[in-house]
């Protein structure tokens, strides 16, 4: 579906927009894939690596409605990465969060409606699920943004949706590479938050592949959540470190011990599918969709009232061995 389209990526010089581009390139032959950033620098960079006829470089911030409508003119598909992300810079720098994280949302629905771009899929996080810290409160509001974009627009035939995912292994500002990096500087020990925090893990190309799923599945207004595994931290540093001790020191500010992606409160709202799960909108769109089916065919079933998906309850769990394998897999590229 994305042979000669033309695709952008906000926050397109991330680990995301990196390894989203080379698999692109590597699957089809986009008509462009415009990169949209604020950094010259890893522009600069990542042009070195990605420099295909099809590559544009813009240099935007999605704070700027007006430099995004520039961008999008003439897109097909926009991947929407940029966010500030860090949790204790956002407790501390609230206003900034708020700009690019919620003003930013906005700018990008507006820009994308006004280009008629076909679909938008925002990139959320498990922290917008029950947040209890500002960076959780920003996405989930932009999530409410992106839901509801669908009516903003109209008889437009722009759609929005949304993917909520974990932890992903090996992403810059992460927890695996801020180890590596002590480990490899021979530190004398880890520092943990919490003896018994879990967090969900998926690596970067998982990421990739079930955001380039959901272009084909989406109606618009669902909020896409993969099956994916869980691990405790502790277990996580031993596994990179098996003879480093271990040092507690204590919960970062707005930080939880486990993380949720779909809350029990939401439970009227979520269905089940074979991989993952879909919580469906609250307000009634002016299309009908029956998000029981999405538009690959496949089938989902309501879950039980009361259900909650949360890292540290979750059926599925990563061993050492496995979360090395995933591990390898997570070189940047």
């Amino acid at each position: 579906m994305f042979n000669n389209k033309s695709i952008l990526i906000t926050g397109g010089t991330g680990s995301f927009g990196k390894r989203y581009t080379k698999t692109i390139l590597e699957r089809y032959q986009p008509k462009k894939i415009i990169i949209f950033s604020r950094d010259e620098l890893k522009q600069f960079e990542m042009q070195q690596v990605f420099n295909a006829p099809c590559m544009r470089y813009f240099i935007g911030d999605v704070r700027d409605r007006y430099r995004l409508e520039e961008a999008m003119e003439g897109v097909d598909f926009v991947i929407h990465a940029a966010a500030l992300k860090q949790v204790p810079a956002a407790e501390y720098n609230p206003m900034e969060c708020i700009k690019t994280n919620i003003n930013g949302a906005e700018n990008v629905i507006r820009a994308a409606i006004k280009n008629n771009v076909s679909k938008i899929i925002a990139l959320s996080t498990d922290k917008a699920a029950n947040p209890i810290n500002l960076y959780g409160a920003t996405k989930l509001a932009s999530d409410k943004l992106f839901v509801a974009a669908n009516n903003i627009a109209g008889s437009k035939p722009t759609r929005f949706s949304v993917v909520r995912y974990g932890n992903v292994i090996g992403s810059r500002g992460s927890v695996v590479p801020f180890f590596k990096k002590m480990i490899d500087q021979e530190c004398t020990e880890l520092p943990i938050t919490h003896e018994n925090m879990t967090r969900f893990m998926i690596t970067l190309q998982q990421g990739v592949d079930f955001v380039l799923r959901n272009f084909g599945r989406m109606h618009g207004g669902e909020i896409f959540v993969p099956k994916i595994p869980s691990m405790k931290m502790v277990d996580l540093a031993k596994a990179m470190a098996p003879n480093l001790p271990q040092k507690i020191i204590g919960i970062r500010p707005g930080e939880k011990v486990h993380e949720i992606m779909c809350p029990s409160d939401d439970s009227h709202l979520t269905l089940e599918f074979v991989d993952h799960y879909v919580i469906c909108p609250t307000i009634q769109f002016s299309y009908a969709s029956d998000f029981s089916q999405n538009r690959l065919g496949e089938k989902g079933q309501k879950v039980p009232m009361g259900f909650e998906y949360q890292s540290g309850t979750n059926t599925q769990w990563l061993d050492p061995d496995d979360f090395l394998a995933m591990m390898d897999e997570c070189i940047e590229c």
